[in-house]
């Protein structure tokens, strides 16, 4: 009797709680909004790229939008030259695991793009380190598809002078996903490392800093990009067309994964006994959602059962580091690594150019220059 009360009462808790969630979920749903329903007279407008709703490309926008201003801790940006990232057309597919993150009803942040090169314009009152006139290059975080943009102090660092604009703004992103996951499978001079998706950006970088590293770059991708990996210094080139690499006698010390298209089984019989398999990314630009996330899941499997053999599987999530930033800008001045550019287009093209991005076909950066 006593435990019939305890799941009676128990049941009407729970359903209780589960209205009570409804509820928020379908108030959150509805105050999801962004500056695209605030219309009011633009005093300081500029040009920038913006989507007010999720969907295809179709529904970005190149209009006018107010200028940023800088809080006490951020930096504004003149913008010169913006690089593209896979994520930048993640954002705007309408998937129901985007819309958890970025706003349930409608993107919370109409600005697109991440990557940023320019000169200071204006700085807050608590930064320290920069000044009107200084060229930059870092992170945005309020889209770098624009001809302003700001972004905190943290997240910028000074421009080396023997760089372009175009070149360091293809770095931030890119170069410290590449650069951080080598690092997280502890790679060490004289180790066989395999990079397995060599031909994007963060693939192109990979294999340049695996070189710097020490290691023997194997790269992987197709026939007709065999040639570009050759010049950024691989060792050994796969064509994955021709050849799966994971069917080969070769083993590895370290797999950089940054495309997740074989199974857990087939990536460890490549690894040596006490290899590291990083896992990257997910397919890059071009790969759709229901793929994209199978990749994501495949992933959290393979890491979970690597807990179980000497093998291991790592995830990594991709972090602003200044002084990492700063190690990527030194290579490339000194000429121990340079940014691989596919394309260049105008601000006002940028949607072509998401456009070319998105057909995954990209070899190295695809930039955008601001007038």
């Amino acid at each position: 009797m006593i435990l019939r009360r305890i799941f009676k009462w128990t049941g009407r808790v729970i359903a209780i709680l589960l209205v009570l969630a409804g509820v928020a979920i379908l108030i959150a749903y509805w105050r999801s909004t962004n500056d695209c329903d605030r219309k009011t007279a633009l005093i300081n407008p500029m040009k920038a790229i913006v989507y007010c709703e999720y969907g295809s490309l179709d529904v970005l926008k190149f209009e006018d939008v107010a200028k940023p201003v800088p809080n006490d801790n951020q930096v504004l940006i003149r913008v010169r030259a913006a690089s593209l990232n896979a994520i930048d057309a993640y954002l705007i597919r309408d998937t129901w695991l985007g819309r958890l993150i970025f706003g349930l009803r409608k993107p919370r942040n109409t600005g697109l793009g991440r990557d940023v090169a320019g000169q200071v314009e204006a700085v807050g009152r608590m930064v320290t380190q920069f000044k009107p006139g200084d060229e930059v290059f870092g992170i945005s975080h309020t889209g770098s598809l624009a001809e302003y943009a700001v972004t905190p102090e943290r997240a910028l660092v000074i421009k080396p002078p023997n760089v372009s604009f175009e070149e360091a703004a293809s770095i931030p992103i890119a170069g410290l996903t590449a650069l951080q996951g080598l690092r997280e499978g502890k790679i060490q001079p004289g180790q066989k490392v395999l990079i397995n998706g060599a031909t994007g950006g963060v693939g192109t970088f990979a294999v340049q800093i695996a070189k710097f590293f020490g290691a023997e770059a194997t790269a992987v991708c197709s026939t007709r990009n065999v040639q570009l990996v050759r010049s950024i210094g691989a060792d050994h080139v796969i064509d994955y067309t021709k050849e799966d690499f994971t069917k080969s006698d070769q083993r590895y010390d370290v797999i950089f994964d940054n495309v997740a298209n074989h199974s857990f089984a087939d990536r460890r019989r490549v690894l040596n006994p006490k290899g590291i398999c990083v896992l990257a990314g997910m397919g890059g630009a071009g790969t759709r959602g229901g793929q994209a996330i199978g990749r994501i899941v495949g992933g959290f499997t393979a890491r979970g059962l690597s807990s179980f053999v000497d093998q291991k599987f790592a995830m990594y999530v991709t972090k602003m580091s200044k002084p990492d930033l700063i190690m990527l800008a030194g290579l490339i001045e000194a000429g121990k690594i340079k940014p691989v550019i596919d394309r260049t287009y105008k601000l006002s093209d940028a949607v072509n150019a998401l456009r070319y991005l998105d057909e995954g076909h990209a070899r190295g950066k695809v930039v955008i220059t601001v007038q």
